[in-house]
């Protein structure tokens, strides 16, 4: 069944309607595009305190509802990656249609329908539970698919000067993977970047005498970094692991011995490790080879982990309950905004819709699980606050 809209009556539901408003919006990082007002104005109507916390262009919404512990948080982000060429989508991704029992539109999967999902949660959690103990808060950015410096940090650095603090966050990544309900993260690995600059002797291909080769000096190094077991890893975390990314030296002569080579690299490591272990680890090995060299390093997220506990629990129960599946816990996959706000949250998880889709074009998630997230994000309220 094609083009169906909830105007005429197909799926309609709450969650799927106020989606669709979401996705309208061409919120490109780090442009909003009125997401955050139009979330706003509805935790507004439930008593939330609204904060806005702009950094250089980059929008961000914090809202709390209480003053009292625990303090449970919704956190995601309202940006959005590039379409990609418009004529291969089989639909506008800013006009979002529901066309086989699947809602499509840039940003279905990933992840309006969980900012959605989130606001009508909350809406009905609060309309069944007005007493209901402790707080809810809300922390949303429109810069977590770009450079992420801008973003849901800024927040969390503001809340953590004033001395504010959260007992549990569900980011509302796109977790499941074969089944809607079948994953949910528990922690992520941390991701630190090198850029090696190997210095040698530039000098004529003929005179190798004359030169020192930079990429032969470093070759034995690099087999060994890359043969390195840098920790076994952890119940909840593989062996940490580190790659080449770029390699470039040379003038592009086929007669010039290069003077430098530049070698770009990437841990992902886990908690097993530490930033500045892995850092110290490899000037260890690249000293022990004798070599003349500089590093510049980027370290853009710790690892963090939340292991079984109350979240896990009580949202695993959640989701069994609507879905009749007992979610597993996963570590896999890049970083998120779960690693910032680790830093001011003792059990941060992430849970959301199938990511199949994601970053690809004709992005899109089943119609049929939207309010399943919305009642499972209703029930973990319930089973933590209530």
């Amino acid at each position: 069944m094609a083009n169906e809209t909830p105007e005429n009556g197909i799926l309609a539901n709450e969650t799927l309607a106020l989606a669709i408003e979401l996705l309208k919006r061409k919120s490109l990082t780090p442009d909003d595009a009125g997401c955050h007002d139009l979330i706003a104005a509805r935790l507004q109507k439930l008593g939330f305190h609204i904060e806005r916390h702009c950094h250089n262009g980059v929008d961000n919404l914090w809202a709390r509802k209480g003053t009292a512990a625990p303090v449970v948080c919704f956190a995601g982000h309202t940006d959005v990656v590039p379409t990609g060429p418009l004529e291969q989508w089989l639909s506008d991704p800013f006009e979002p249609t529901v066309r086989d029992g699947k809602l499509y539109a840039r940003g279905a999967a990933d992840m309006k329908t969980s900012d959605a999902a989130f606001v009508t949660a909350t809406e009905r959690f609060i309309a069944a539970h007005p007493g209901h103990s402790g707080s809810i808060a809300f922390l949303l950015t429109s810069d977590e698919e770009g450079p992420a410096t801008d973003g849901t940090v800024k927040v969390v650095e503001a809340l953590k000067a004033r001395g504010e603090t959260l007992d549990y966050c569900i980011v509302g990544e796109p977790t499941s993977a074969a089944e809607f309900g079948d994953t949910i993260k528990n922690g992520r690995r941390g991701s630190l970047s090198g850029t090696l600059r190997v210095k040698g002797v530039q000098g004529h291909i003929a005179y190798p005498h004359l030169a020192k080769n930079p990429i032969h000096l470093a070759a034995p190094a690099i087999a060994e970094l890359a043969d390195t077991m840098w920790d076994e890893g952890n119940a909840y975390f593989p062996p940490t692991t580190w790659q080449i990314s770029n390699i470039h030296a040379g003038t592009g002569a086929t007669n010039v011995i290069p003077g430098v080579v530049e070698i770009q690299f990437n841990f992902r490591f886990s908690t097993a490790s530490t930033a500045e272990g892995l850092m110290d680890a490899v000037n260890e090995i690249l000293d022990s080879h004798g070599l003349d060299y500089e590093i510049d390093w980027s370290l853009s997220g710790r690892p963090f982990l939340t292991p079984r506990g109350p979240l896990c629990d009580r949202l695993s129960e959640a989701i069994h309950e609507v879905t009749g599946l007992t979610p597993e816990l996963s570590t896999t996959g890049g970083t998120s905004d779960g690693r910032f706000i680790a830093d001011i949250c003792r059990e941060v998880v992430e849970f959301g819709p199938l990511n199949m889709s994601i970053h690809k074009l004709n992005e899109h998630v089943a119609v049929e699980n939207i309010e399943q997230l919305a009642a499972i994000y209703q029930k973990t309220l319930e089973k933590l606050l209530a």
